[in-house]
C-alpha cells in the first residue's frame, strides 16, 4: 500500500519542474506580453515564453540578459519569465532602501537617501499640457544656455558668461524694481517715464517760460 501511495507521489513530482535559468537572445515587445527567445542553462531551446512585468513599469531586456523561467504544468514550452538581471549593466553600490531605474547606456535615475532624487542623462524632455515646480527655498539652473518655448517669445535666448541677450519676441512686461549695476543701456526706440518720453519731452528754455523743441537723435 505505502509503495503504491510513494509511487504515485512520485510520478507527481516528475510531472513538476522547478523554476530555472535561462539566457535570452531575442525579444519581441510588439504583442500585448512580450516573448523570448532564448536557451535553458541545460542547453535546451526556449521559444515564445512570456515576460510577465510589474503593472505600471515595462522593460525590454537586451540579449544575454539572465533570466528565471517558472514553467506552468512542468513544461518549459509554456514557462513564463518571472525576473530578469544582466550583470553587466546593474548598478551597484546602491545603499540599502535605495531605488534606480537604468539602461546600458548610462542613463539612470536613483531614488537615493534623504529624499534625493538623481537623474543622469544626455536629454531631459518632458510633454505635458502643464508643469508646475514648486521650491520652497529655491532653484538653480548651472548650464551657459537657457531656451524658451514659442508662449515666451520675448526672451528667446539667455546666454550666461556674465551677459544675457534678449532675441525675438514681440515684448517683455516686468513687475518690480530694476536694478543696473554697471554697463550701458541701449536702444533704437524711445524710453518714457509715466507720461514723459526721453526722445519727445520738451524743456523751458529760460526765454519768456516757452518750452525747447524736442531733441533729437
Amino acid at each position: 500500500m505505502w509503495n503504491q501511495i510513494n509511487q504515485r507521489i512520485n510520478q507527481a513530482l516528475n510531472g513538476i519542474r522547478m523554476a530555472f535559468r535561462a539566457v535570452l537572445n531575442a525579444t519581441d515587445s510588439e504583442g500585448k506580453v512580450q516573448t523570448m527567445q532564448g536557451e535553458g542553462l541545460s542547453g535546451e531551446s526556449l521559444q515564445g515564453q512570456e515576460i510577465f512585468q510589474h503593472y505600471g513599469f515595462t522593460s525590454r531586456p537586451l540579449p544575454g540578459t539572465e533570466a528565471i523561467i517558472l514553467p506552468l504544468g512542468g513544461r518549459s514550452s509554456h514557462g513564463i519569465v518571472i525576473a530578469t538581471e544582466h550583470g553587466a549593466y546593474r548598478l551597484a553600490g546602491l545603499e540599502s532602501g535605495e531605488v534606480a531605474l537604468y539602461t546600458d547606456e548610462g542613463s539612470k535615475i536613483v531614488l537615493k537617501r534623504g529624499r534625493i532624487i538623481d537623474v543622469e542623462c544626455d536629454l531631459y524632455r518632458v510633454n505635458c499640457k502643464q508643469y508646475e515646480v514648486n521650491a520652497e527655498e529655491k532653484a538653480d539652473f548651472n548650464t551657459p544656455m537657457v531656451t524658451t518655448s514659442e508662449q515666451l517669445t520675448a526672451m528667446k535666448q539667455i546666454t550666461g558668461n556674465g551677459g544675457m541677450a534678449i532675441k525675438g519676441g514681440k515684448g517683455a512686461n516686468f513687475e518690480g524694481n530694476i536694478t543696473q549695476t554697471s554697463g550701458n543701456y541701449q536702444t533704437d526706440g524711445d524710453v518714457q517715464a509715466g507720461d514723459i518720453s526721453l526722445t519727445g519731452h520738451k524743456h523751458p528754455n529760460g526765454n519768456n517760460g516757452a518750452d525747447t523743441g524736442k531733441s533729437k537723435p
